[in-house]
């Protein structure tokens, strides 16, 4: 079976991170599996190695001074289009909105819904829900969202999780590398962004540190194609009216998140909106307490082996009763252990042998 996956960059966002270990479980299970991606800023790989067992083309997609949002993403639809071969593949596979407008039919994976006001990028959003052939949802809760928005049924296959990497992490030296560095600090993962909830959580970490202020805020992540100018002013507007001084890694080596995960006295989540919530999912691998976000698709994905609260009063408080609490750690490292790429993989190939691409026999 040859597999084409497609995702839009070669940065560590959700959707790049979910295409890579699939396609590496995919081609451990024996499928002929090609990742496509742009490579932006002049990348020449993944933020990661990828295995050599996949094949990995990256189409050049140069910068464009003073280019907006709408024309990059209509840019980025454009060199994808023009450069993929769909006729080389049995399944093609779109991760994003990018990509399922660019390749023509196809099986697409909604992680989640957004909305937009812009006239293309809204369309573009759409199409990419609308024309793909079949769909998979890696939640039941976004999938219901699909079906009361569109009456589609998606199909669900949950994340993986590579869980022996924050495993390891946890039981090496590497957290107190990071804690030697910053002491004992709140993590979240995911960057300064309205979809990652990031202003509430400087409101929560102002009223935690009245009784916690050794504690350091440290937000680690943050590669993003949209334009968040407005609200990182107002993340920096309500940090300086606070008081707040967090520490912004940006993006932290693969090699070396698993160890600052580990090392976090707690995992901050607080998401507005996702499809899964991966990076919560290795803090618990790391066998760190965790507050997210009250959301339905958190609390099918996590059950009771984390923490909820619904806004920043709610996360103060959540985040002091996690520090030191150690009751739900092995029911969330038997969680994230349970989740893994080799059971979604085997889920996607029966997918995809039950929806073959329209005119092709998969082999």
């Amino acid at each position: 079976m040859r597999v084409a996956l497609l995702t839009y960059s070669t940065k560590p966002r959700g959707g790049v991170v979910h295409t890579l270990n699939l396609a590496e479980a995919l081609a451990e299970q024996g499928a002929d599996v090609t990742v496509w991606s742009l490579a932006r800023n002049g990348d020449t790989g993944f933020f990661r190695r990828v295995d050599p067992a996949v094949t990995v083309r990256l189409l050049e997609f140069p910068d464009v001074a003073d280019e907006t949002v709408t024309d990059r993403i209509v840019r980025s639809i454009d060199t994808l289009r023009s450069r993929f071969t769909p006729h080389a593949y049995d399944i093609v596979h779109a991760q994003d909105c990018i990509s399922a407008n660019a390749v023509g039919p196809c099986i697409r994976t909604i992680h989640h819904l957004d909305q937009f006001t812009t006239p293309i990028l809204a369309e573009c959003h759409e199409k990419a829900v609308v024309d793909p052939y079949a769909r998979i949802c890696v939640s039941a809760a976004v999938a219901a969202e699909v079906t009361a928005g569109w009456g589609l049924h998606p199909t669900v296959i949950p994340n993986g999780v590579r869980a022996q990497r924050f495993t390891a992490a946890a039981a090496s030296a590497a957290p107190q590398r990071w804690r030697d560095r910053l002491g004992r600090y709140v993590l979240t993962v995911g960057g300064i962004e309205p979809r990652k909830g990031t202003v509430d959580l400087v409101d929560a970490y102002h009223l935690l540190r009245r009784d916690h202020p050794d504690l350091a805020l440290v937000i680690a992540g943050g590669e993003t194609l949209f334009d968040y100018r407005d609200y990182r002013a107002e993340f920096d507007r309500r940090a300086a009216a606070l008081g707040v001084a967090p520490v912004i890694l940006g993006a932290v080596p693969d090699d070396e998140l698993p160890g600052l995960v580990a090392g976090a006295e707690v995992f901050a989540f607080p998401s507005t909106k996702e499809g899964f919530g991966l990076a919560a999912m290795e803090a618990l691998a790391a066998g760190r307490p965790v507050v997210a976000r009250d959301l339905p698709v958190l609390r099918e994905v996590f059950g009771d082996t984390v923490r909820y609260a619904t806004d920043a009063a709610g996360f103060a408080a959540g985040l002091a009763a996690a520090i030191g609490d150690t009751d739900r750690a092995a029911a969330g490292r038997a969680l994230a252990e349970s989740m893994t790429w080799q059971a979604a993989a085997s889920a996607h190939i029966a997918f995809y042998t039950a929806h073959p691409l329209p005119g092709v026999h998969s082999r």
